[in-house]
């Protein structure tokens, strides 16, 4: 046997080493907690954290976003933003403890100054164990990630008053109109921000949306726009940043769906899905290489509307997006 070489240690693991490793048994943890996620993905580059040691190790990587001011995101994010990327293995309650508190130190003084900042996760939404430390430390699930899988949506009965059609480039206006219409509503129920120039960014961003065809329908009663749902299609591919969210395939995507209050509950809703839905599917079929997955939308948990709605409409969570605001909020 040779003698042990005296005053010698092993190099101490890197960070990124950690990551790789904790990241394996994360893949194989997230696979057994939802089937329908896709491979846990690596984290984006950013300022790692590795907290505790083994077996209670846990890592994870902060990254800062800054929205310049006209951007259309800041309808519903804030300006400056601290998002924390897990990366916990197999990792209970301490460990992840642990992590969000170290999150904190690291963030950038910047956003901590900030009022318009948020701090933010994104993580499977049947993982309970981290929903129990993300609320104990002050975070709120604000929006998901739902999916739907390709099949028949229930025809609701004929209403002979309302026409459902695709919308076209003469129908900004109304449009418009429903898109504010929403927006006030869910500042006060979700993440959407009300800012002043809310009006012009979302007239811009539909002028453009009819003006390339994408898929957008509208409810027409009397001559009056009283609904609206607008929609795309979009392909999980490897490398893309849907990947890390949807498996890989066709999708179809809701991006918003408005109502007029005076039409809520009388089944608008209703039939612009029963119109959109079998139209994203089909879009995709015939192509031998892409499997059709079906369609996501974002909704928000606390809006008493679409929380309802979307469920029955057959979509479940598979992501939930934990916020705090302003990011120092974060316990």
């Amino acid at each position: 046997m040779p003698a042990p070489v005296i005053g010698r240690h092993a190099a101490p693991e890197s960070p990124v080493d950690v990551l790789t490793d904790l990241l394996a048994v994360q893949r194989r943890r997230l696979a057994a907690l939802d089937p329908r996620l896709p491979e846990a993905a690596a984290p984006p580059p950013g300022d790692i954290v590795v907290v505790g040691k083994p077996p209670h190790r846990v890592a994870g990587v902060v990254t800062h976003h800054t929205w310049p001011a006209g951007s259309g995101p800041l309808l519903w994010s804030a300006t400056q933003v601290s998002e924390l990327h897990p990366v916990i293995g197999a990792a209970g309650h301490a460990p992840l403890h642990a992590l969000v508190e170290a999150w904190r130190g690291r963030m950038l003084p910047v956003v901590l100054a900030e009022p318009d900042s948020a701090a933010t996760i994104t993580w499977p939404s049947r993982d309970v164990v981290a929903t129990r430390v993300f609320l104990d430390h002050g975070l709120v699930p604000l929006a998901v990630l739902a999916v739907r899988p390709p099949g028949p949506y229930p025809v609701p009965p004929p209403d002979p008053d309302l026409v459902v059609r695709r919308a076209g480039p003469d129908d900004l206006e109304g449009c418009v109109r429903l898109a504010l219409e929403e927006l006030a509503y869910s500042s006060q129920v979700g993440g959407s921000l009300l800012r002043p120039d809310a009006e012009a960014l979302k007239r811009a961003t539909i002028r453009d949306r009819l003006g390339r065809g994408e898929p957008t329908w509208v409810a027409e009663r009397g001559g009056r726009l009283v609904g609206m749902v607008e929609c795309g299609q979009a392909e999980s591919a490897p490398g893309s940043w849907l990947a890390s969210l949807v498996p890989p395939g066709g999708w179809g995507y809701v991006n918003c769906a408005s109502v007029t209050s005076a039409e809520r509950g009388s089944g608008v809703g209703q039939r612009l899905v029963a119109a959109a839905l079998p139209e994203l599917e089909a879009g995709f079929r015939g192509r031998q290489d892409l499997a059709v997955r079906g369609t996501y939308l974002y909704y928000n948990p606390p809006n008493p509307l679409s929380s309802v709605f979307w469920p029955r409409a057959g979509y479940a969570p598979l992501w939930t997006l934990w916020e705090v605001r302003p990011a120092r909020a974060l316990r």
